[in-house]
């Protein structure tokens, strides 16, 4: 029996919640209003939002501190702008923003009359040789039963140098898969995008998520409990 992992579960269902009458964002840790002691960030993972956009709409956002700001379509294709560039993503595709203090970037919904679904994703990033830039990752989610790349970030500090990275896969029914972390000081998020999922013996459901520390022999497990479910995985710097 794995005594060595901790283990922290976020609940769809226990999600903090802001909304308007054009946008509403779910929130896997603390922003704006919503504060809860269990939810404070993750190591670098500061932000997990699950945001909804109306049709011809936009939101702006202004980060506090250097920041890895990742975004990912996943029902339809949203456009950015932002001071290092702007530009349209769709599903099977993540952008990589990575600004400064105090900038501020924008998202806004190209179509006439649909809806549209994105992952927002902040990561702070202290690196003494942080650089404005920016780094687009295409994945093809068909390509089944496998963990496929969705970003890696290296941070230059006084003591090293850390590094992050991030995973996307859709799995059948049944199947199983180890992810190795490169860190054993690092902590493991996994986010259930659709489907179900065991993960290191914990049963999640989509938009379910749940962080680890202490991770035994460096391996998480996990088997997909359903067919065409997708997960992702971000392993952070504590």
């Amino acid at each position: 029996m794995d005594t060595q992992t901790q283990a922290q579960l976020y609940l769809s269902d226990q999600r903090g919640c802001s909304q308007a009458d054009y946008f509403r964002s779910f929130h896997g840790f603390n922003f704006g209003t919503y504060l809860e002691e269990s939810r404070t960030p993750f190591g670098a993972l500061q932000l997990l939002n699950d945001n909804t956009l109306k049709a011809g709409c936009r939101i702006g956002m202004q980060v506090e501190l250097n920041t890895d700001v990742i975004l990912l379509p996943l029902v339809g294709g949203l456009e950015y702008n932002s001071p290092i560039g702007t530009g349209f993503l769709e599903a099977g595709q993540a952008q990589t923003l990575s600004l400064s203090a105090a900038m501020k970037y924008e998202i806004s919904n190209p179509y006439e009359t649909e809806l549209i679904n994105f992952l927002e994703i902040w990561l702070t990033n202290q690196s003494s040789k942080f650089t404005p830039e920016g780094h687009q990752t295409q994945f093809d989610l068909t390509n089944k039963n496998k963990l496929l790349p969705l970003f890696s970030i290296h941070e230059a500090g006084q003591h090293g140098y850390a590094q992050w990275h991030s995973f996307i896969g859709t799995y059948d029914g049944r199947k199983d898969d180890v992810y190795s972390i490169t860190d054993t000081t690092n902590g493991v998020f996994v986010f259930i995008l659709s489907g179900a999922f065991e993960v290191q013996n914990r049963l999640l459901h989509a938009r379910d998520g749940l962080a680890l520390t202490t991770i035994h022999n460096g391996e998480v497990e996990f088997e997909a409990l359903s067919n065409d479910a997708v997960l992702m995985i971000l392993e952070v710097p504590l």
